[in-house]
């Protein structure tokens, strides 16, 4: 978008029936053992930019070791549970450029049956996944130069339904974004000597966030 351009013109046409596809009649399984990945507890609390006032003190923090990027893709895989997918969960992805949001999402599309192609909607905001009986919302709002402009999309109607909401880079459209109920920050670090990897810290900040955590990273209660 140029300066001095219309946003709610140009994002109302790049919205509309993008990305959408369907597969149908499609089982959740997965064809091989998942990797193992690295849990623990951390006495910490995840920097949240917005909503602090809607947030449910909840304690559940899951700190976890990506050493690679199957392991991000397994990661995303464990939340394709129909316990953790509940209608209307919101997650947030947190994190620089090429810090692994869009391959959590593509390793959960992935374990739900979806063999298309997952790709950032860097430029059409949103991209629509229709599988195993859900509509996943993905959505990538690095390139809104205002918050304003999530509104003149309209993409706040798809947060007021029973889709799934994924949303990379949601502080762009603070303070209109409705709170989530789960918060993933990947950051990618450099351990001295050893290759870069990945690290994820998962936080629930509702019920049932705590419900998908507990179920999609197997926590005991």
């Amino acid at each position: 978008m140029k300066p001095g351009g219309q946003p709610s013109r140009q994002l109302r046409r790049a919205v509309p029936g993008v990305g959408a596809r369907k597969t149908h009649r499609i089982k959740t399984e997965f064809s091989a053992p998942l990797p193992d990945i690295f849990l623990y507890c951390l006495p910490l609390s995840l920097p949240l930019i917005m909503h602090d006032a809607h947030l449910t003190h909840l304690p559940l923090i899951q700190s976890t070791t990506l050493p690679d990027e199957a392991a991000t893709l397994a990661l995303g895989a464990r939340f394709a549970q129909p316990a953790c997918l509940a209608e209307g969960l919101t997650i947030w992805l947190h994190g620089d450029l090429g810090a692994g949001k869009t391959t959590f999402v593509r390793g959960l599309l992935r374990a739900l049956g979806d063999t298309g192609p997952v790709k950032s909607p860097t430029y059409t905001l949103l991209e629509v996944h229709a599988v195993s009986g859900l509509n996943l919302y993905h959505f990538d709002f690095y390139r809104l130069n205002q918050p304003e402009e999530y509104l003149d999309a309209g993409l706040d109607e798809y947060f007021s339904g029973t889709g799934i909401c994924l949303v990379e880079w949601p502080e762009q459209a603070a303070p209109y974004l409705p709170p989530a109920d789960i918060h993933i920050e990947l950051q990618v670090v450099h351990p001295a000597g050893l290759a870069a990897q990945r690290h994820a810290v998962c936080k629930a900040t509702s019920a049932r966030g705590l419900s998908c955590l507990k179920s999609s990273l197997l926590i005991a209660d």
